[in-house]
């Protein structure tokens, strides 16, 4: 009996700490590729994706107000133990990662329940050919970011 509620708190404890990782390859993410723009209010957000090869894809990002840039980002998606990680390194700093947790014919979930902000990264492609980046801490905070392809 001890051993049986030991499993149960344990399965708990692991669904707690976040879902388990997705099986996916890099060319399901192929959609991301390109130059996307988003922003507003005198803010102009960019990323900038390259097409899956080697099973990984690469990008840069900067946010610009006005003619400054105040914020840049190094990322990556890579094939990893049968699925995929985001890797994230704003301004510079040391890698983040965040592991494929779902993935659709036009979404992706990054997760990483340990990291401060955001445990939860998701790109979505919609309808009308834009791409959804939402960031947010897998509850109420949350920040969306609206981009259209540049060409």
């Amino acid at each position: 009996m001890r051993l049986m509620l030991s499993l149960v708190l344990l399965c708990g404890v692991i669904t707690q700490a976040g879902r388990p990782p997705a099986h996916a390859s890099i060319a399901q993410v192929a959609w991301i590729a390109g130059a996307w723009t988003g922003g507003g209010n005198g803010v102009t957000l960019e990323e900038r994706w390259t097409p899956p090869a080697g099973g990984a894809m690469l990008a840069v990002s900067r946010t610009l107000k006005g003619d400054r840039m105040v914020a840049f980002e190094f990322l990556r998606i890579v094939e990893r133990d049968g699925g995929l990680v985001y890797v994230a390194q704003p301004n510079g700093r040391p890698p983040t990662d965040f592991a494929l947790t779902e993935i659709t014919d036009g979404s992706a979930t990054f997760e990483n329940p340990s990291h401060d902000f955001p445990k939860m990264i998701r790109y979505a492609k919609r309808a009308d050919g834009t791409l959804e980046a939402r960031v947010s801490d897998g509850g109420q905070r949350a920040e969306a970011f609206l981009f259209r392809r540049t060409p």
